[in-house]
């Protein structure tokens, strides 16, 4: 058993140390857990830019003290020149993921903070942005040590990766990965931030930097323009929920697949209780994967074009309907091709009970791999899960919001404890968030369920099969039992590897202090006061 880390009365979480450093320090000078998350969020921008960046989409849980939850959502749209026709006169029958046409959309992160820092205020917090992006500032003047996941990273699409703009010379100055132990400064994102802190948030988009932002992407050639940053609002949206006995579980709703990881709980609930790694356990979760990605990828879309409200499949008798199709022995056949991203979790809990469950991403490593350089801001490529097809459930167009795999998860217990928690890693999210939520259910502590072995059910990435890949540490006859009924068990040969997500968990007692993990597959920790 692992000892999971205990503070007096806050904590934060983050895949990076020098995150959750800079999010202690915060709630150290008594900014709350909103502040300490835009602390870190800007931080781990900087410091860990294969899997997120200013130039990303953010999303948030915020639990008040009193009970009541918020949801903020802030995801771009396309472009006001990302069209069908654009790409087909171009000659392409998907999107590209590399390059600027693959930044086709407006990147919200920044409009999240803002967003966040409002209703910080509103809940009693202090601090200016020139404190919160203060050690992000820092970081990209004066340089950092690149962290062991970027070093190790093998990028999907590489060559198109390294023929995006700015790519090389930003990231890989010798035409490859950088060398553990090596140094890299970013200052033109210093400069970047510096003005954001100086001159507020609201300049990425209205100011200053969405001037050079904008002009930056019309010269590369992308379809996002000066109106499009102009005109986008992050927005607060309610928060999906599920009742569970003995506690609430929340996740966001459409254009994210929170969705889908509340469909995974209900239906494991229903398929009646479970010992912890058994083969129903295991089983059980795995077969309500497959029905609950299946929902997602029929009707999760820019909920301004979609048909009917989401909860209604999270209602007793949808559940119900769903539990009854799974097979108690055997797995079901599944055809869908799973998709891939990085991104960043996060977590923070205050002094006074206020938690936040963050995630921000720029969906593949390095996002569309293009630098703009007057700003030094790399773009996400989020908007590559747009089809061409325009009778498919996510077609492109301009001003539509893409479906995104981000969706940050929070529980409160009937016994007073709240919980932050989530993970990194596309399709992934929300069945490692299964795994690890389950598993402190059944009574494993924070640091056991994080850091116990996990599978990844879907289509590997080049793979014409659909595989259930699991780390090493399984136990052999529980593999075999799965194998068995029908599962197509693939060993990674590893015993940790980031390919099982980035995960993290942090819970306060109604009366008590926090406790908080972050990934040993990660560079990161949890720090606390």
């Amino acid at each position: 058993m692992i000892e999971t880390p205990a503070f007096a009365s806050a904590a934060v979480a983050a895949p990076h140390h020098l995150a959750s450093e800079a999010g202690r320090a915060i709630l150290a000078e008594g900014g709350n857990a909103i502040e300490a998350m835009v602390a870190m969020a800007a931080t781990i921008a900087v410091v860990y830019p294969h899997m997120n960046g200013i130039g990303g989409d953010g999303f948030w849980l915020v639990h008040e003290p009193g009970g009541r939850m918020h949801g903020i959502e802030a995801c771009g749209a396309a472009g006001s020149l990302a069209t069908i026709e654009r790409y087909r006169a171009k000659g392409h029958n998907g999107i590209p993921a590399r390059g600027p046409e693959a930044a086709l959309t407006v990147a919200g992160a920044v409009g999240g903070w803002r967003l966040a820092l409002d209703l910080a205020a509103a809940l009693g917090g202090r601090l200016p942005p020139r404190e919160l992006l203060a050690d992000a500032i820092r970081h990209a003047r004066e340089g950092y040590a690149i962290s062991a996941s970027e070093c190790a990273g093998k990028p999907h699409e590489l060559e198109a990766l390294k023929a995006a703009p700015g790519f090389l010379e930003t990231f890989w100055p010798e035409g490859e990965a950088p060398k553990p132990g090596t140094r890299r400064k970013m200052p033109a994102q210093a400069e970047t931030l510096q003005q954001l802190a100086d001159a507020g948030l609201d300049d990425f988009y209205r100011g200053d930097v969405g001037r050079e932002i904008a002009a930056d992407l019309e010269r590369l050639g992308a379809p996002v323009t000066r109106a499009d940053l102009e005109r986008y609002r992050a927005r607060s949206v309610a928060p999906l929920s599920l009742a569970l006995p003995g506690l609430t579980v929340w996740n966001l709703p459409p254009p994210t697949q929170g969705l889908a990881a509340l469909l995974i709980l209900g239906l494991f609930e229903r398929l009646g209780r479970a010992g912890l790694d058994s083969f129903e356990h295991h089983h059980g979760l795995i077969e309500a994967t497959k029905r609950a990605l299946a929902i997602r990828d029929r009707h999760v879309t820019d909920p301004a074009h979609a048909a009917g409200d989401p909860a209604r499949f999270l209602g007793e008798a949808a559940l119900a309907r769903e539990a009854a199709a799974i097979g108690a022995g055997r797995a079901a056949p599944w055809p869908v091709q799973q998709s891939h991203g990085d991104t960043v979790w996060m977590g923070a809990i205050d002094g006074r009970g206020l938690a936040v469950s963050y995630i921000q991403s720029v969906y593949w490593e390095y996002g569309s791999g293009c630098v703009l350089p007057a700003t030094g801001i790399h773009w996400q490529n989020r908007g590559t899960s747009f089809s061409l097809d325009r009778a498919s459930a996510n077609p492109l167009m301009p001003g539509r919001k893409p479906f995104h795999t981000l969706n940050p998860a929070f529980a409160r217990f009937e016994d007073g404890r709240i919980l932050a928690y989530g993970a990194m890693g596309g399709d992934g999210q929300p069945q490692f968030q299964a795994q690890i939520l389950t598993r402190y259910r059944l009574g494993q502590s924070l640091a056991d369920a994080v850091d116990a072995p996990r599978w990844l059910f879907g289509r590997t990435w080049g793979s014409a099969s659909t595989a259930l890949r699991v780390e090493s540490r399984f136990d052999p006859g529980l593999l075999a039992r799965l194998a068995a009924a029908g599962h197509p068990v693939e060993e990674s040969g590893a015993a940790y590897s980031e390919g099982f997500g980035h995960a993290g968990m942090l819970v306060k007692q109604a009366r008590g202090p926090v406790e908080a993990v972050h990934d040993p597959r990660s560079d990161g920790d949890a720090r606390g006061i």
